[in-house]
């Protein structure tokens, strides 16, 4: 009896018996989860019906409130109350409809839509009035009770009042609760009779359940719950588990000696897995991931401890045109050298304590990390190795037999003198780098507590500047350009300043760069462009002689991307009358031969309506005057930094006769800019030249200045 009680059998019994109370529990689990189920299949019907009914009322609320607010736009313009008024009781005739009033722009009621007008002047007072007011466009409000659809009403584009339309919820409530009941009680039949038969299925089930357990038990389950434990322990990263080890020649032997197998391969494909995962796969240097967490473990090694960290973030300067001229190819082959010296210059200058890892794109991180007690000065170290780094990148560098300089700049920020954890050094980094490009590039700089300040200058910059052309802190002045061979004004170039009302005179320089980078230049592009083409219509108008005078505005490279620069050009010149012959857009030529065939199609478009294209800063980038011919422009502006070298530099003045002579022989207009002396326009006249512009010449001035210059 002993021997029978212990043995298999009375197990398998308490077993099954187990097995049995735990399936009841899981039909009571069942039944309880369906009448959790319907109720929740109740709430959601009703919140769809509730939405189905509410966007009907508001859709229509709409339609109405855009008609109505359309059908008073004449009335309302000549204060004809009485037409006013039978608009609206047409629409107070609707059954569910509470109230209708049109208002003004300051919130005070006009109609309410009775016979005697009786709040006529008041403001609106209920707590829906002010976003009715404030609101630009159509706008609806709920409350429990009504819903408020207001819509402007304009004219001409101008807004001279509003129209509200309170619509009664009281029906829309009514119908949702006649649905959710039915709904309720279809589902309530429907759940009674759906857990008979779930009732019903899992005793059959049970009893199934029961009789198979007893056979499957000692041959399935507890292998399987083997190699189970043995999955755990492999998930869980220990690889050294023993996976068990059969005789059995059936499937379970077979699924065990293949899980066996199975571990095996894992182990190795973690491995590779581990490598790619914290390898850079273009430059073979650590990748982000494996830095962030190599950083966050040495800050938790240091942290307490008398020890200093520097880290360097390097970003390639103008990396951009690599990409843009030369092609992603070239890109990837630039980043892969520059990696190479980098990892070169660390080996000259470290012992041992420096990690270096690819960031992304073209920034790379160095940490710089010190043995306790070494007694190193770790500024004077990160300054001494990133001195080195932008020696050693700012050298040329041949990419398919092409010589390009780019060169590198540099933050550095200090363990624990500047910031506590990783988060706050990479950041800091980043903000040191970036004030290194605003330096001049390829240099490096130190984090410090100003450079904070001067980001958020820069955040401060971007939020005046938007608005900044409504409220007139904008405006244009005008750089003369002349004919070299005859000394005749032929045009203008239009230039924008920033007058701010608290810092004074901001430079282009400065607040181009924060419109480009911030989007506003596709706001503030096109008021340029309309604002140029309007003064140039006033010196048509207003002075003899300037009918031939051209205007040339600077269009950014982002407005060209956008791709509607043709049809904002097509508005101007319609709205003011200009000659398309006397409008010249200037694109700088990195942003026309980054993407070529796009380029030609955009500046295509623009040249068949006669409008001028020129390129501005021609020859500061990579490309050659071969672009010229793919690329359809009618003149180039020769970059200032050729022409102030041309009376002392063989060179500079060798390359402008060049690109004077080539582009000639391509039928294009060649503009020099930063004229400064006699002398530079004399010899730009004899190399033939056909346009120049500069101090020398003239001057920025604004509208008045220029007109008395036409005189």
């Amino acid at each position: 009896m002993m021997k029978l009680r212990h043995g298999l059998y009375p197990r398998f019994l308490l077993l099954a018996a187990g097995v049995l109370v735990v399936v009841l529990a899981v039909v009571g689990v069942m039944l309880h989860r369906q009448a959790t189920m319907q109720r929740e299949v109740v709430a959601l019907s009703q919140e769809s019906i509730h939405a189905l009914l509410f966007d009907r009322v508001r859709e229509r609320g709409q339609a109405v409130a855009r008609q109505l607010a359309d059908s008073l736009v004449n009335p309302l313009y000549y204060f004809d109350l009485d037409a006013i008024g039978v608009l609206m009781r047409n629409v107070m005739q609707q059954s569910d409809v509470s109230y209708v009033i049109v208002y003004d722009n300051s919130g005070a009621v006009i109609h309410d839509g009775s016979d005697d007008i009786a709040t006529y002047g008041q403001a609106m007072q209920d707590p829906l009035a002010y976003e009715v007011v404030t609101a630009r466009d159509m706008h609806v409000q709920v409350t429990n009770k009504v819903l408020d659809v207001s819509a402007p009403i304009r004219i001409g584009g101008q807004r001279i009042g509003g129209v509200r339309i309170g619509y009664s919820l009281d029906s829309v409530i009514a119908d949702e609760n006649r649905a959710t009941a039915a709904m309720r009680g279809r589902m309530e039949d429907i759940g009674y009779q759906h857990a008979l038969w779930v009732l019903l299925m899992m005793l059959v089930l049970v009893a199934i359940g029961v009789v198979v357990s007893l056979v499957v038990q000692r041959s399935l389950v507890r292998p399987i719950r083997q190699l189970a434990n043995a999955a755990r322990e492999i998930e869980a990263g220990n690889f050294a588990t023993e996976v068990p080890v059969t005789p059995r020649d059936d499937e379970v032997g077979d699924l065990t000696r293949a899980f066996s197998r199975m571990g095996d391969s894992i182990v190795r494909h973690d491995r590779d897995i581990r490598r790619m995962a914290y390898t850079d796969a273009l430059t073979g240097l650590s990748n982000r991931l494996a830095f962030r967490e190599h950083l966050d473990q040495q800050l938790m090694l240091v942290r307490g401890a008398a020890r200093q960290m520097a880290l360097l973030f390097a970003d390639i300067d103008d990396f951009k045109r690599v990409n843009d001229t030369l092609g992603h190819d070239a890109g990837d082959e630039v980043l892969v050298q520059f990696s190479s010296r980098i990892r070169e210059v660390i080996e000259r200058h470290d012992d041992g304590h420096a990690t270096l890892a690819r960031f992304g794109g073209d920034e790379f991180v160095i940490l710089l990390e010190f043995a306790e007690g070494s007694g190193a000065d770790i500024r004077a170290r990160a300054s001494s190795l990133a001195d080195a780094l932008v020696a050693e990148l700012g050298r040329p560098i041949m990419v398919r037999g092409r010589q390009v300089f780019l060169g590198t700049s540099i933050g550095i920020t200090l363990f624990p003198d500047d910031a506590s954890n990783a988060a706050m050094l990479m950041k800091n980094g980043d903000i040191a780098m970036y004030q290194a490009k605003v330096a001049g590039k390829n240099c490096h700089r130190f984090y410090s507590r100003a450079m904070d300040q001067a980001v958020e200058r820069r955040v401060h910059m971007e939020q005046d500047l938007r608005g900044a052309w409504e409220r007139g802190e904008l405006s244009l002045v005008y750089q003369p350009v002349y004919r070299l061979s005859d000394n005749a004004l032929t045009g203008a170039e239009a230039l924008l300043r920033w007058q701010h009302p608290e810092h004074g005179p901001i430079a282009p320089s400065v607040f181009i760069d924060v419109a480009e980078q911030s989007g506003l230049i596709e706001t503030i592009g096109p008021a340029v462009l309309r604002a140029a083409c309007v003064d140039a219509m006033r010196w048509t108008r207003e002075r003899e002689g300037a009918e031939d005078l051209f205007v040339a505005v600077n269009v950014s490279p982002r407005q060209l991307r956008n791709g509607d620069l043709s049809e904002q050009v097509a508005q101007a010149l319609a709205d003011t009358g200009l000659s398309p012959s006397r409008l010249h857009i200037e694109l700088t030529e990195t942003a026309v031969i980054g993407d070529e065939i796009r380029a030609s199609t955009l500046l295509g478009r623009l040249r068949s309506t006669g409008v001028k294209v020129w390129l501005d800063d021609f020859g500061t980038g990579f490309s050659g005057l071969s672009h010229l011919r793919r690329v359809p422009v009618d003149g180039v502006k020769i970059d200032r930094s050729f022409v102030a070298d041309v009376l002392r530099d063989p060179d500079d003045l060798a390359l402008t006769t060049a690109i004077i002579a080539m582009a000639h022989s391509l039928g294009i207009t060649v503009v020099a800019e930063g004229v400064e002396k006699e002398g530079q326009y004399d010899i730009l006249r004899e190399r033939g030249c056909d346009l120049a512009q500069g101090y020398w010449l003239g001057y920025p001035m604004v509208m008045q200045d220029f007109m008395a210059l036409l005189d």
